[in-house]
This record gives structure tokens, sequence and C-alpha cells, in this order.
């Protein structure tokens, strides 16, 4: 017995000496504060959104004015191309730009294709015949992006200029190891500079259409009392169709299937809907966005919030079953209707560190809306940015759980009309009808017609009817 014991203490002996050296060489290697990745080396920039180009616009002019401009000046006319060369411009060939014929334009290479128009100073190939309305170039050197690729929703161009100042600089930061890999796998390094077209215009959509599915309140069977009930408990409680059918059987004595349940809470969506998106929040200048999901026949789709931080209120919510910016920037605008005068730079918009918010916050500042997303990152504040808004990021985090909680008991959506039905009723509770702490366990908005109505059901009803009244006057005011 003593034998064993003496080995089991060497044994452990041994394997103290091994943590003690191997300690040592985590300390002198491996640095115990370092972040968990570098988000500035250029190994990791494809998480990163690069500012905006220069947008070089092409504009037609006229030969015939330009000329007469030119005569004005100087006293003389301008003279013709005198060819001497070989190679002479075919007489079909006019300047792209200013429409000047073939005797105002050079042969600016001997024949391999390039032109030169005198009048407008345009260089252009004879064998190019599309030219764009627009140009976009490096913001850091100045020379034309490349189209590279072609994705669902946008174009990436990329500055392939391998003397650009961004280019060099990301070259430079490269470690020795990151050189040796960058020359074997380059596609996995984000050097130059890259800007994403988007190819849909998301500030074209109609942010007030309204949801697919609703019918009309005739009720045959029932009464608007019996729909306010089946959204109390569906909503509210947070029950499912089915247990809503149940309970309506078992407490009110009500025989309901859950179909009608389901076509009486897609009807108040729709009907609720434009109320909801049109109230006047008077919204503060800190906002939070995030995204959360929901499971749609076992797919997921994602859900985009955009909230007041202050007021608590919920002012843009999108459904998608894509995760890019598309959806970002319908919710962020939806948000920013709300605004009577959009605050601009003062705007404290903050979000987590997806890129889409940056690629949405690019397309927001070439429609002249300037403001800066303040992204807090990671779990820790490891940042004074992080630190100073991380307040905000768990007020959103709070919704996200509250909205998760909302369409637990369903286990998911049996069809993306259900999805953003919930959707759209559960924003029309949460920002007028749940109790909130900061209210004093009152509504976040405060309307005096719901005041007046003390049981829950009542209150569903006064809702959909000033909804439908909001409906029938901005009807009247189209036809006007």
């Amino acid at each position: 017995m003593s034998l064993i014991i003496s080995m089991l203490v060497t044994y452990n002996q041994l394997l103290l000496s091994q943590i003690n050296h191997l300690l040592v060489f985590i300390v002198k290697n491996i640095p115990l504060n370092g972040p968990k990745y570098d988000m500035t080396s250029p190994k990791y920039k494809k998480l990163t959104v690069d500012k905006l180009p220069v947008i070089k616009t092409f504009e037609k002019l006229d030969y015939k004015q330009l000329l007469n401009d030119y005569k004005t000046i100087n006293n003389k006319e301008k003279k013709p191309v005198n060819s001497r060369g070989k190679n002479q411009v075919s007489p079909d060939i006019i300047c792209p730009q200013c429409g000047a014929p073939h005797i105002y334009i050079y042969d600016n290479t001997g024949g391999r294709g390039q032109l030169w128009c005198k009048v407008c100073d345009l260089h252009f190939n004879k064998t190019k015949v599309d030219f764009k309305s627009e140009t976009f170039l490096c913001p850091f050197c100045g020379h034309a992006l490349s189209k590279k690729k072609d994705r669902k929703n946008f174009y990436i161009h990329k500055c392939v200029n391998t003397k650009c100042s961004f280019y060099l600089s990301s070259l430079s930061n490269l470690s020795l190891e990151d050189i040796k890999e960058y020359t074997k796998d380059k596609y996995k390094f984000k050097l130059h500079y890259i800007y994403r077209e988007f190819t849909t215009n998301y500030f074209d959509v109609d942010l007030s259409s309204m949801p697919k599915g609703a019918t009309n309140l005739k009720f045959r069977n029932f009464s608007s009392h019996v729909m306010g009930l089946c959204l109390t408990y569906n909503i509210n409680l947070g029950l499912s169709t089915r247990r809503t059918a149940l309970a309506l059987w078992e407490i009110h004595g009500v025989k309901i299937s859950h179909v009608t349940v389901s076509k009486y809470a897609i009807t108040a969506a729709a009907l609720v809907k434009p109320f909801v998106d049109n109230y006047d929040y008077k919204p503060t200048n800190y906002l939070a966005a995030d995204e959360t999901y929901t499971k749609v026949k076992g797919t997921t789709q994602y859900i985009w919030l955009v909230m007041d931080a202050i007021k608590k209120s919920i002012l843009g919510y999108q459904a998608s079953f894509s995760r890019d910016a598309g959806p970002c920037i319908l919710t962020m605008r939806m948000a920013f209707d709300k605004f009577k005068k959009f605050p601009g730079k003062s705007l404290k918009f903050i979000a987590d560190g997806y890129t889409a918010y940056k690629l949405a916050e690019q397309q927001f500042k070439l429609n002249n809306f300037d403001f800066n997303v303040i992204q807090v990152i990671g779990l820790t504040n490891a940042d004074p940015v992080t630190t100073e808004y991380r307040w905000v990021k768990q007020i959103i985090e709070r919704l996200n759980r509250t909205f998760k909680f909302s369409y637990r008991v369903t286990n998911g959506f049996g069809s993306e009309e259900g999805s953003n039905t919930h959707l759209a009723l559960f924003v029309a509770y949460y920002n007028f009808l749940r109790p909130h702490s900061y209210a004093y366990w009152g509504p976040l908005n405060s309307i005096p017609e719901l005041e007046k109505i003390s049981t829950m059901p009542g209150k569903w009803q006064k809702l959909i009817e000033l909804s439908q009244q909001l409906i029938l006057k901005n009807n009247l005011n189209s036809l006007i």
C-alpha cells in the first residue's frame, strides 16, 4: 500500500511540473488579456464596411455649345483634328458625351481602340457602346472601381489598383504568417477597397402595405366581443390558437374552432397595422436595433426590430427569410418615418457588430440621411464606445426575450402569414396595451379612448375601431 501511495505522489509531482512548464509557455507566448481576434487585421476586414466611393456622374453635353463657348473665350474657333497617321477615325463614330462628329476625334492609341474627343476631352473606346450614367471611383486613389461579382441583391465593385494607399496600408499590416497564407489563398483576405452597389431600391418599397389574408368583420356566428377575447388570450396571454379556442369553450362556453381564431388574428393584424405604423410616437434620439428569429415550417425567419431606447416603443419591425441589408433598411426606414424632422448626426443609433447595419448606413447616406451607426460588439465592455452604450443594447435584448416568450408556445409557425400576423399584433399590444414598469404599469403610449375602457377585449375592439377610422380618413384624403 505504501508503495502505491509513493508512486501516486511521484506521479502528481510530475504532473505539477508539466503544468508549471505549460503556464510559463502561455505567459511568454500568449497574451492573456488580448482580444480573441483583431478586427483591424486585413484577414478580418471582410467583416467591415468601407466608406462610400466617389460617384462621378456622366453628363450629356452639346458639342455645338462647347464650340461656341470656346470661340467666345479664346476669340477663335476650335480647329478639327488634322490626322496624319494611317489609322483614320471612321465617319460613323461620334463622341458619346457631347455628340461631336469624327472630325473632332483623335485616334489616341494608334488603332488599339481608345479615342479622344477634342471638344469635351473625353477618352472612350470605340468598341464600347454602353456608357454608364455614373462611375464609382476609389476614395483613396481615384481609380475607377471594377465590377467583380454579381450577388442576388447587389454588385461588388473592387479597386484593383496595386498602388492604392488603402491596398498598400492593408498589405503592410500583414504579419509574416499572414503573408505566407496570403500568397497561397488570397481569397481569405480583404486588402483592396470594396463597395457593394445594391440593385434593389429599398427606399421605393411601400411600407404601408397591409398583410395578406385579411377578411371582413361581418360576424355571423360570433360577435366583436368574442374577437376581442380571442386576441386577449392569443396575444396578451400568449396562448396558441388551439389553446385559445379551448379557453373560450371551457371559460366562456363559446364553441369556436382554432381556424376561426387564426382568421380573427389575421383580420385584426390587417386593420391595426396602419394605426400602429402611423401613430405619432414623438421618438427620442436614442434608437436601438437588433434581430432575432422565429421558425416557419422548420425554416429560420429573422425578425428585425428598432425601438426607442428611452420611451421603449417599437418603431420599426420586419420579418424576412434572409439576414441581409434589405430588410434591415426597410426596418430602419419604418423607424425613421416616425420623426417629423430627421435628427441627423445627433441621432444615436445603436446596433451590434453585424455588417448589415453599416451597409444600411451607407445606403441612407446616399439618400440624404446623414447619421452614424454605433456598434456595441461582444459581451464585455472592451472599448469605451461599448462601455458607454451597453445599456442600450441590453434594452433591445430584453425586448427580444419578450418577443420570443410570446411565440414560444406555438413551437414555430405553420406559415409566413401566421408569423407576420403575430408580429404585427405583438407590436400593437406592446406599444398600446401591455403594462410596463417604465410607464408605472400603464401602456407606453396612452390613448384617451382606450383609458375609458376597463376590459382588455374592449380595448382591442376600440383599437381596431380607431384604426378603421384612420384607414377611412386616409382613403378620403387620397380621393380629394
